[in-house]
C-alpha cells in the first residue's frame, strides 16, 4: 500500500526542505566559525542538540501525516558492531587518561549517530510510501556541500585573512583558515563531487550541476589537499567505469589523463620542490609518528588503549624523533591507541559488515554509497577519519551505515492500515 507522490507534493516538498536545512545545519555545526571558544562551544553543543531535536521532530511529523513506521532491521551486524564500538568507548571512561575529553568526544559521536538514524529513517519512510518521489540523499548531501563550499570560495576573495591558512612558514596559503582544516575541507569537497555527479545519471539540471562541480573543484584545488585530490580523481574514474557509453567514457578518460599529471605536479608534488617531495615520502612526518606510536605507545596499553580518543597518558604523544601529536592522523591507528586491539577488532568487523551491506544494495544506492566512502576512507588514512575525533566524516559514515540498515516490513498492523487509508481518503484517492 503506497501513496501517489503527485497528490502529496506540498508535503513532500516541505519534507525535502526540512531535510536539507537539518543536514546543512548539522554539517555547519562541525566548523569553527569563531575564534571565541564560548561561541564555538555554543554552536557545536547547543546547535547540534537543536538539529538533533529537529530531526526527531521531522520524523514524528512524517509519522503524524499518516505514514506507518513500518521498517525492520537489515544488515543488523553493521549497526550492532558500531553500537559495540560506542559501548566500549563508554566503558573506557573507567580507564581513560582524561575522562572529560573522552566523554565529550563520545557524546558528540553518539549525537550524530542518533541524528543519522532519524534522518535516514525519515527518507526510508518516504521511499517506502511515496514511490517515484524526488527526494534523494545524494542531492541533499551534494547541495549541502556546495553551499558550504560556496561560502569558502566567496570568503577566499572577500576575507582572505579569515578563510586562508598559512603553512610552511607562511610560504603556502591553503583554503580553510581557522574555520576548518584544509584536508577536512578537501574531503568535504570530495563528498560533494561523489553526490552531485549522480545528477548526470538522471539528466537532472546538468548545466547547473556542472557549475556546482567546477566551483567545488576550484575550492578543492585551493585547499592544497593531496589526499582529497586523489579521492576526487578516484571518484570520477569510478563513475566513468560504470558508464555504458564507450565514446563518453573514452573522452573523459583522455581528459583525466591530461589533467591528472598537472594536478599531481601542482598539488601533490608542489611543482617538484625537493623539500615537498620529502614530505610526500614521509606523508608529512606521519610515517615516523606512526612508527613511534606502535613501537613506544602501543606496548603501554595494547589491549584496551588509553581511553576514547586518547593516545597517551599525557595530552600529547611525543617520541624523541617525532613531533608532538594529540591525534594520530589515521583513524585506524586512533582506534588502536584509544581502544586497543579489542576496539580495532570491533571496527574491523563493523566495516566488513558495512561493505557487505553496501555491495548487496541495489545498483544506484551501491554506487552512491561507495562514492561517498571513497573520500572519507582516504581522509581516514591521513586525518581524523570515521573513527577519530568528532568531525563530519563520522556523520557521513553513520549516514552510510543507516542507509543499508532499514528494510520495508511486508505486513502492516490494522491501525497502520487504517491510518494510511485515512490519508489516502484525505488526498481523494478511492
Amino acid at each position: 500500500m503506497s501513496l501517489q507522490p503527485a497528490l502529496h507534493q506540498p508535503f513532500l516538498q516541505q519534507v525535502e526542505k526540512y531535510l536539507f536545512i537539518l543536514l546543512l545545519l548539522m554539517v555547519t555545526c562541525f566548523f569553527t566559525w569563531s575564534e571565541n571558544i564560548l561561541i564555538t562551544r555554543a554552536i557545536k553543543l547547543i546547535g547540534r542538540n537543536g538539529v538533533l531535536l529537529g530531526s526527531i521532530y521531522l520524523y514524528r511529523r512524517v509519522r503524524a501525516y499518516g505514514i506507518p513506521g513500518s521498517a525492520k532491521g537489515h544488515n543488523v551486524l553493521s549497526v550492532t558492531f558500531y553500537v559495540a564500538y560506542l559501548l566500549l568507548g563508554f566503558a573506557s571512561f573507567l580507564w581513560s587518561t582524561n575522562v572529560g575529553v573522552s566523554g565529550l568526544q563520545w557524546f558528540m559521536t553518539c549525537q550524530s549517530f542518533v541524528f543519522a538514524y532519524f534522518f535516514i529513517k525519515t527518507i526510508q519512510l518516504i521511499d517506502q510510501y511515496f514511490p517515484g518521489h524526488k527526494i534523494k540523499l545524494y542531492q541533499l548531501l551534494g547541495n549541502t556541500v556546495f553551499y558550504l563550499i560556496l561560502i569558502f570560495v566567496i570568503g577566499m576573495w572577500a576575507a582572505p585573512d579569515v578563510f586562508y591558512r598559512l603553512t610552511h612558514g607562511g610560504e603556502e596559503a591553503r583554503l580553510g583558515g581557522y574555520i576548518m582544516n584544509p584536508n577536512e575541507l578537501g574531503m568535504l569537497a570530495g563528498v560533494g563531487v561523489a553526490c552531485l555527479i549522480f545528477n548526470f545519471y538522471h539528466a537532472h539540471r546538468m548545466v547547473w550541476t556542472a557549475i556546482q562541480l567546477l566551483i567545488i573543484f576550484y575550492a578543492l584545488y585551493a585547499t592544497g589537499s593531496r589526499s582529497s585530490l586523489i579521492g576526487a580523481l578516484l571518484i570520477i574514474f569510478f563513475h566513468v567505469m560504470q558508464s555504458d557509453h564507450r565514446q563518453i567514457k573514452g573522452l573523459i578518460l583522455v581528459g583525466m589523463m591530461l589533467i591528472t599529471p598537472v594536478a599531481v605536479w601542482k598539488v601533490v608534488l608542489k611543482d617538484g620542490d625537493s623539500s615537498r617531495l620529502e614530505e610526500v615520502m614521509s606523508m608529512t612526518g606521519r610515517l615516523p609518528f606512526w612508527t613511534a606510536l606502535i613501537n613506544e605507545g602501543l606496548p603501554r596499553e595494547p589491549l584496551l588503549g588509553f581511553g576514547f580518543m586518547r593516545i597517551d597518558y599525557k595530552e600529547y604523544f611525543q617520541s624523541t624523533h617525532t613531533y608532538p601529536g594529540k591525534m594520530t592522523h589515521n583513524t585506524f591507528m586512533q582506534v588502536l591507541m584509544n581502544l586497543g586491539f579489542v576496539g580495532l577488532t570491533l571496527v574491523f568487523f563493523q566495516m566488513l559488515f558495512t561493505m557487505r551491506g553496501i555491495l548487496s544494495a541495489v545498483k544506484e544506492k551501491k554506487l552512491m554509497l561507495i562514492g561517498i566512502l571513497i573520500p572519507i576512507i582516504i581522509n581516514s588514512l591521513t586525518e581524523f577519519g570515521i573513527f577519530g575525533e568528532s568531525n563530519y566524516g563520522i556523520l557521513f559514515y553513520q549516514l552510510v551505515i543507516f542507509s543499508i540498515s532499514f528494510q520495508a516490513r511486508e505486513f502492516l498492523t490494522t491501525s497502520e492500515k487504517i491510518g494510511l487509508a485515512r490519508r489516502q481518503a484525505v488526498a481523494g484517492i478511492k
